[in-house]
């Protein structure tokens, strides 16, 4: 059925045409269905997976938190707040996407546990350096750079690896869930690690996130998985490379996706390098502040993720993502112009749950394109989008805060992801279609 134009001159599309219908927000919740939220975890590996991952990644946003309030102390800087995530996201360019290559051709198990193991002694590095009040500024820099390193191996993995522990119809299910893990632990984690900030101090956020690699280090050891074999590969791996690459430019469901997630990393969610600073100079609060401005952020996203994980076999992913990326700006928007905590808050938890909308949408929609042989270069590449490009955009956001003021520089990035959601939205409606 084609589109019509109305007395107006503008064009009606059917819904099966990929538009956003009038009463799309208001069907969502009738399609909500909590008995199948939980589908993945009937999986015994996934639900190892599930386990280990929540208690790591509890760890990580106490050390995250701390980190960055502790550089902030230090130095009294947004621009460090920046370079931090800077130090961290870097070996991402270098590495990231032969992380991707890798993924192909070692086990992802065996990959996965050797980047954990490296990352807890980074962990226990800062925490010794924090609890003899020997750490200073370029100490952080240097361990995150070591961090970002081990997690350019870790994310293609990640990422690759969910689709050995679910079958295919349950993949949806299965990353919605990983991502109610993260904000679960991203909700709870940065208010936790204000309180132990503030009570007892940095470094122990630090020694708690090295403890808590061991769960899921643990866990991926109990996996019963399918033997790895191993392949024997002629070509180098800067040929694979380059066919990932080529591949992903070639497709271009994949390379408009790639687009989208790109603009969010650079000037979206690296908004969240400024919170610190924000609940700081902006609300005129503390690391208490720090915390809960970071656990709006994490509750909006869990409620996003279980939200999705809710819906079971859904066949309308590109509308959600469409959703996502017209809705995120608008919020950073108005997050720029507030003063009031409460408000803030209120702000904040949208915004959590329509960047889970851009970011899981925009993994599915990959992982169901994507071939299999390709399959961990292409999660290389897109783990490389928001490790990799979301330093940039830290370094940016940071940079012009510190020379002008962070409500400008959220303003400005607004817009500007603003400008690049539209243009998607008017230039390519097949990303729309995609069930």
């Amino acid at each position: 059925m084609n589109g019509s134009n109305n007395n107006n001159g503008h064009i009606n599309l059917p819904p099966v045409e990929g538009t956003l219908p009038k009463n799309f927000i208001s069907r969502l919740k009738g399609l909500m269905n909590w008995k199948q939220a939980f589908t993945a975890l009937k999986y015994p590996n996934y639900k190892l997976w599930f386990q280990g991952q929540i208690v790591s990644l509890f760890g990580t946003w106490l050390q995250t938190t701390a980190q960055g309030f502790l550089i902030y102390e230090l130095t009294q800087s947004p621009a460090y707040l920046g370079y931090v995530g800077f130090a961290t996201g870097l070996p991402s360019w270098i590495l990231m996407l032969y992380g991707g290559v890798i993924a192909d051709r070692i086990s992802r198990r065996k990959l996965l546990i050797i980047t954990q193991a490296a990352m807890m002694i980074f962990a226990f590095i800062l925490a010794a350096l924090t609890f003899f009040d020997l750490v200073m500024p370029w100490h952080i820099l240097v361990l995150a750079f070591g961090t970002g390193a081990a997690n350019a191996f870790y994310a293609p993995a990640r990422h690759s690896f969910v689709y050995e522990l679910v079958d295919k119809e349950d993949l949806t299910n299965a990353i919605a869930l990983n991502s109610t893990m993260f904000n679960s632990a991203t909700f709870v984690g940065p208010a936790a690690g204000g309180l132990i900030y503030a009570g007892f101090g940095a470094e122990i956020c630090f020694l708690l996130n090295g403890i808590s690699f061991l769960a899921v280090i643990y866990a991926l050891g109990k996996m019963k998985l399918v033997p790895f074999i191993k392949q024997i590969h002629n070509n180098s791996p800067l040929h694979d490379l380059k066919e990932g690459l080529l591949y992903v430019f070639r497709h271009k469901v994949i390379r408009i996706i790639m687009v989208l997630v790109t603009a969010t990393s650079l000037f979206g969610i690296s908004f969240a390098t400024l919170i610190p600073a924000w609940a700081v100079t902006v609300l005129n609060g503390d690391v208490t502040t720090n915390g809960y401005l970071q656990s709006a952020r994490g509750l909006g996203a869990l409620l996003g993720a279980l939200m999705l994980a809710s819906f079971g076999r859904f066949r309308f992913k590109g509308k959600l993502l469409t959703l996502g990326t017209l809705l995120f700006p608008v919020l950073l928007f108005g997050f720029s112009f507030s003063r009031w905590l409460p408000l803030s808050l209120l702000i904040l938890i949208p915004m959590g749950a329509s960047n889970m909308f851009i970011y899981n949408m925009a993994n599915v929609i990959i992982q169901n394109h994507v071939d299999d042989k390709l399959r961990g270069r292409v999660m290389g590449i897109y783990s490389f989008t928001f490790f990799g490009l979301m330093p940039i955009g830290a370094l940016f956001i940071g940079l012009i805060a510190e020379y002008t003021s962070e409500p400008f520089t959220l303003l400005v990035n607004s817009l500007l992801l603003a400008l690049i959601s539209l243009s998607v939205y008017k230039l390519f409606p097949f990303i729309r279609r995609e069930e």
